[in-house]
């Protein structure tokens, strides 16, 4: 209770933080807000049902931030600047230019945002008419001309822009990153609908003890993310002592910490707008002239779905792979070990430089590969549950507890920095 009060009145003290709070939280209700305004020329009624009963059609609707079931202006979510992100960043490791653009600071990073943003409109486009076709060969959209048809384009367009533009503004005025903490609001919106959903099924004939099973599982879940979370390993590392103006500075020992999981959610946020699109693209051309076509859509898009083995298979090894990736963006070695050599740091037993940058790979990738698989099983993890519970209505699995879990965790660290950075300012004074 006292450390509670203590809290308390530290956010009180913080003009800072009450304000970023504050721009969070009018973001969120304006996200929720513009969530509820449909497109033009929907049946929604039809869709919600639809969604209801299409296990890939809900996990879409989750990772949209709960806005396709209404077919909001918003429906197609942060998709197409994720995918546009993931587009970026490969191009960054491919292009010598943009690789040293991104080197070049805040300017730099300023610039491949400015690239990622540019590439996210005509991707908002695409994947606006390939929903818009995909809701059509199930009579869920009715256009009856084309300037129609191109104003629900556009606006689709638009609403993906605009929440672009609020996760934007809420990563640089609010707490946390913005991408996740959208996409977490839209996942926590839709509990109510799913435990309404569960309850129904349990009326029907579902067995009681499948759900019990399933809420102790996600228990073990959370409590296993956030070991997961916590896990690291610790480097040594020795200042030398250096004399200026004649003061001795630096000396002693200090500690590099590597976690088992690096990149957070972002594997899992990208993988999920990958593994989707060759069931999307099966669902678009399935209605083409060409029978051979439209019959091997068909089976792919049958095939292909979050219970499939395949579609698990895909999404594991994506995840896996998104892991060593990110943990290669944002874990640079090479950078660590300069910036270790420039402050006179070194770790015992092993020569600064180069040799200091590969002995941090090699542990890098070796905590890597389990923090990897851990993200990779909770991925699979609702198929496996579903497969031997026969719950099918829990669409809010491990993957939408681990965005869940590892939000808040990096939200409740930003909040602890900015109660460090006031104790420090006070010091001061």
């Amino acid at each position: 209770m006292d450390k509670l009060r203590e809290i308390i009145a530290t956010f009180r003290g913080n003009r800072e933080l009450k304000k970023r709070f504050f721009v969070t939280l009018a973001i969120f209700a304006i996200f929720r807000f513009v969530t509820h305004i449909p497109v033009p020329g929907v049946n929604t009624v039809a869709i919600k049902a639809a969604f209801a009963g299409n296990q890939l059609l809900s996990l879409l609707d989750i990772f949209s931030g709960g806005t396709l079931a209404n077919f909001s202006i918003l429906a197609l979510g942060l998709n197409p600047y994720i995918n546009a992100s993931i587009i970026m960043q490969l191009m960054t490791m491919i292009s010598p230019k943009l690789e040293e653009l991104s080197k070049e600071g805040e300017s730099g990073q300023e610039m491949i945002n400015q690239y990622t943003r540019m590439i996210a409109v005509p991707l908002a486009l695409v994947q606006s008419a390939a929903m818009y076709l995909i809701l059509k060969s199930g009579g869920l959209v009715t256009i009856n001309s084309p300037l129609s048809l191109l104003a629900l384009l556009v606006t689709m367009a638009a609403g993906s822009i605009f929440l672009m533009w609020l996760g934007e503004n809420l990563t640089e005025y609010g707490l946390g990153n913005g991408i996740s903490m959208l996409i977490f609001a839209g996942i926590v919106a839709r509990l109510p609908v799913t435990f309404l959903q569960t309850k129904a099924a349990a009326a029907v004939g579902t067995n009681p003890a499948n759900i019990l099973a399933l809420a102790g599982m996600g228990l073990f879940v959370v409590f296993a993310i956030v070991g997961i979370d916590e896990a690291r390993r610790e480097i040594t590392v020795q200042y030398s002592r250096r004399v200026r103006g004649g003061r001795d500075m630096g000396g002693g020992t200090s500690y590099l910490p590597i976690k088992l999981n690096n990149a957070g959610v972002i594997p899992i946020i990208f993988a999920i707008a990958l593994v989707l699109a060759p069931s999307m693209i099966a669902r678009v051309i399935q209605n083409v002239p060409n029978h051979m076509i439209a019959n091997f859509a068909t089976v792919v898009a049958a095939s292909f779905t979050p219970s499939s083995v395949w579609y698990n298979i895909v999404y594991f090894v994506l995840v896996v792979g998104f892991t060593y990736f990110y943990t290669a963006v944002v874990f640079d070695t090479d950078k660590i070990a300069d910036q270790l050599k420039q402050n006179g740091g070194y770790i015992p037993g092993i020569r600064p430089g180069k040799e200091t940058s590969e002995y941090l790979g090699g542990i890098v990738h070796r905590t890597t590969l389990p923090g990897a698989l851990f993200l990779g099983g909770i991925a699979v993890l609702p198929s496996i549950v579903q497969g031997f519970t026969q719950v099918s209505t829990l669409t809010i699995g491990g993957t939408s507890i681990l965005i869940v879990v590892e939000v808040i965790l990096e939200t409740y660290r930003k909040v602890q920095s900015y109660f460090v950075e006031r104790s420090y300012k006070i010091f001061i004074k």
